[in-house]
C-alpha cells in the first residue's frame, strides 16, 4: 500500500488549470523528487496534499485512507509532516521548544502551551532526543529569531519529525543554503528513515537523494521514473529550455 497516493488530481484557477490530472505515489522507503520550472504548480499541488487547498476534483489518500477533504490538523493527525520553502517557527522561542511544543502538539496538548510545557518533564525528554545528534545539539537554548538561515532549515526539520510522521512533504529544503550547508542537509536527510515527497529546485540535491523523480509542467507531470530515467528523457530537458547543466 502506498504512504500517500493522489488519483487525478484537478485545480483549477477560473480559466488556469494549475493542477491538470496529477496522479502519483509516495512508496515506503523512496524519496519521490517532484520537479519542474517554475509556475508548473508544485506548490498549488503541496498545498493540496496538505489540506491548505481544497482541490476541485481528484482523490488524496494517507495510509489507505481518503483525506481529501479533511483539515490541515487531521492531515497531521494521520502522519503528514511537512517543512515549508519559508521556515515556519515559533520565532521568540528557543530550538528546544519549538521542538518540545511540536511533541505535546502530537500528544494532543494544545491548550496552555507554556503550563503544559513547563509540567511535563516527558516531553524536554523527547525533545532533547530528538535534538541529540544533530548540528544543533550545541544551540538548544538559542531562540529561532538568532539562528542561521541554514539552522533555521534543519530545526524546521527537526520539529515536522518530532510530531512522528509517516510521511514527510518537503518543500525546497535546499532553497536559499550554501555548498555547506546543503550538504549538511543531504546528509541529513539520508538519515531519517521516512518516506518523502521532495520539491526541490537544486538539481544536484535530487539527483543525490531520490529514488524517484516526477516532472510536473504547466501542472501535468510530463515524465516519471528513476534519476537515469529523468537524466536521459528528452521531453524533460526540453521543459527546461535547453538547459543541459541543469540535468546533468
Amino acid at each position: 500500500m502506498s504512504v500517500l497516493r493522489v488519483t487525478h488530481l484537478v485545480k483549477r484557477f477560473g480559466g488556469l488549470v494549475a493542477t491538470d490530472d496529477v496522479s502519483l505515489t509516495v512508496e515506503a522507503g523512496e524519496i519521490h523528487a517532484l520537479i519542474g520550472p517554475n509556475g508548473a504548480g508544485k506548490s498549488t499541488l503541496i498545498n493540496q496534499l496538505c489540506g491548505e487547498l481544497a482541490p476541485d476534483g481528484g482523490r488524496v489518500e494517507l495510509g489507505g485512507r481518503d483525506v481529501t477533504r479533511a483539515s490541515v490538523p487531521a492531515r497531521v493527525a494521520l502522519g503528514l509532516g511537512r517543512t515549508f520553502q519559508v521556515t515556519s517557527l515559533l520565532e521568540e522561542a528557543t530550538c528546544r521548544e519549538n521542538i518540545a511544543m511540536a511533541v505535546q502538539a502530537r500528544a494532543g496538548l494544545n491548550f496552555r502551551i507554556w503550563d503544559r510545557i513547563a509540567g511535563r518533564q516527558g516531553i524536554w525528554d523527547q525533545a532533547d532526543a530528538t535534538l541529540a545528534g544533530t548540528g544543533l545539539v550545541a544551540r538548544v537554548d538559542v531562540r529561532a529569531q538568532d539562528l542561521s538561515h541554514g539552522e533555521r532549515k534543519q530545526l524546521e526539520l527537526l520539529v515536522a519529525l518530532a510530531r512522528k510522521p509517516r510521511v514527510l512533504l518537503l518543500d525546497e529544503p535546499m532553497a536559499g543554503l550554501g555548498h555547506v550547508e546543503s550538504a549538511q542537509m543531504i546528509a541529513q536527510l539520508r538519515d531519517i528513515p521516512l518516506p518523502m515527497l521532495l520539491v526541490e529546485h537544486d538539481m544536484a540535491a535530487v539527483f543525490a537523494l531520490a529514488t524517484r523523480i516526477s516532472v510536473l509542467v504547466y501542472g501535468r507531470i510530463i515524465a516519471s521514473g528513476s534519476v537515469e530515467d529523468i537524466r536521459e528523457n528528452p521531453e524533460v530537458r526540453a521543459a527546461y529550455l535547453g538547459a543541459e547543466d541543469a540535468l546533468c
